[in-house]
């Protein structure tokens, strides 16, 4: 289902930067500043129907994928509130399928198939 998303909904998915795509996507934190307040960073924007696909793909892949799950486990023990660190492997997820389809590559993990 997300990769057929992605595909429907995200056209430039291999040709933006991985800041520009998650931007775009709205999975990127921004920043509430004013003068010398300091706001909260929040994602917001973007495509909805994306960040939905992606949404279910980072909690899978956050449980199957070492790479990101690695990287979840990582954060949550460093203190970060489990939203957060799924928003973090939304982009994550975001950024890995950016690179596939810029270098016309499989996606593979080597360590992965080694018991």
């Amino acid at each position: 289902m997300l990769c057929r998303m992605l595909l429907a909904e995200v056209p430039e998915l291999g040709c933006l930067s991985p800041r520009e795509l998650s931007a775009l996507v709205g999975v990127s934190p921004f920043n509430r500043d004013s003068g010398t307040l300091r706001g909260k960073r929040t994602a917001w924007g973007g495509r909805a129907r994306v960040r939905e696909a992606l949404y279910t793909g980072a909690l899978i892949a956050s449980r199957f994928n070492p790479a990101i799950k690695e990287f979840y486990e990582r954060l949550v023990a460093s203190g970060k509130p489990k939203k957060v660190v799924l928003v973090a492997c939304m982009r994550m997820l975001l950024v890995i399928l950016n690179a596939v389809m810029r270098g016309r590559t499989p996606c593979e993990y080597p360590h992965a198939l080694n018991p």
